[in-house]
């Protein structure tokens, strides 16, 4: 066991659309909340590993709802921070089709975009078995981008881990700002995870075994490419680990992304081989997909067996 995890980003509130079509007067919504980094923090907990994440949320209903439902969660959010003055931002999702979701943000200047270097301890990070970055938070403005490269430089002196996820978000930055800012992250993290879409802004697209070698040259020593449907490819120590997509029935694909980076880091955290933690990152995807909204599928450890089981568990 390699202890725990800590992560920093934005968390938003959620305001999803329950059935297709238009949004109209009269539409069922259901609220909920969102953010790549807590969907991690809060699937890694559930997988029995001590976890905490960092943010800046407003003092307002959302930024109550997110803190209050990460700590039922036993997600350390101690070193959080609640603005006085921006309220928290807003997700609106519509399912505009059965199959296809539309997602607006509101968060430009809120509240989330307020995180800094002060939230950053740095033996709060020395102390962790890995940290967690994603592309999201250093798009966010600048103080988040100096909070994220607090937490890398305690961690890089501390000797901790660190895994980072491409996660390319083109509403917050152009793709050439983007890549200018990942490419000096995954140069310095030692796990990158990343679509095809998200690693084609480092390298040529090509092959999904060549784009990982040309990530892995940056420096990380594991590259982990998620493939969707395909599943996903693993380059650890030379060797190449593919993975198949776990079958299940999907209800909302949202999410499925960041489960997998909880399984996968999980696995990191028990210090199981690469192979155990692709199966564990691809079966937590399934589970995230198979239930609507971002984490609340993420399986419990002892859940784990429930997709190759029965229908019926008795």
């Amino acid at each position: 066991m390699r202890g725990s995890l800590i992560t920093l980003g934005e968390a938003v509130g959620v305001v999803a659309a329950t059935a297709p079509g238009p949004l109209a007067p009269g539409a069922a919504m259901r609220m909920d909340f969102a953010g790549a980094e807590a969907t991690v923090a809060i699937g890694v907990r559930r997988l029995g590993h001590e976890s905490a994440w960092i943010g800046s949320v407003g003092d307002d209903a959302v930024g109550t709802m997110v803190l209050d439902r990460l700590r039922a969660e036993r997600v350390d959010v101690s070193r959080c921070r609640i603005d006085p003055e921006l309220p928290s931002g807003l997700m609106l999702r519509e399912r505009r089709t059965a199959d296809r979701i539309r997602v607006t943000y509101y968060r430009r200047g809120l509240a989330g975009s307020r995180l800094s270097a002060a939230e950053i301890d740095p033996e709060q990070v020395a102390a962790a078995g890995i940290l967690h970055l994603t592309g999201i938070t250093p798009a966010l403005s600048a103080s988040a981008r100096d909070a994220v490269h607090t937490a890398l430089d305690a961690a890089l002196g501390a000797g901790v881990p660190v895994s980072l996820d491409v996660n390319y978000r083109s509403a917050l930055w152009s793709r050439s700002a983007a890549a200018a800012e990942l490419s000096v992250l995954v140069s310095r993290a030692d796990i990158v995870f990343a679509g095809l879409d998200e690693a084609a802004l480092l390298v040529p697209t090509a092959s999904p075994a060549a784009m990982a070698e040309a990530l892995a040259a940056f420096g990380p020593s594991e590259v982990v490419l998620k493939l969707g449907a395909a599943g996903a490819l693993a380059l650890h120590g030379g060797r190449q680990f593919r993975q198949p997509a776990v079958p299940v029935t999907m209800v909302d694909p949202v999410g499925a992304g960041d489960a997998f980076v909880a399984g996968y880091l999980a696995g990191f955290l028990d210090d199981v081989s690469v192979r155990q933690r692709l199966r564990l990152a691809a079966t937590c995807g399934a589970f995230a997909v198979s239930v609507q909204g971002d984490w609340a599928g993420l399986p419990l450890r002892r859940e784990l067996d429930l997709l190759a089981g029965a229908d019926i568990q008795r």
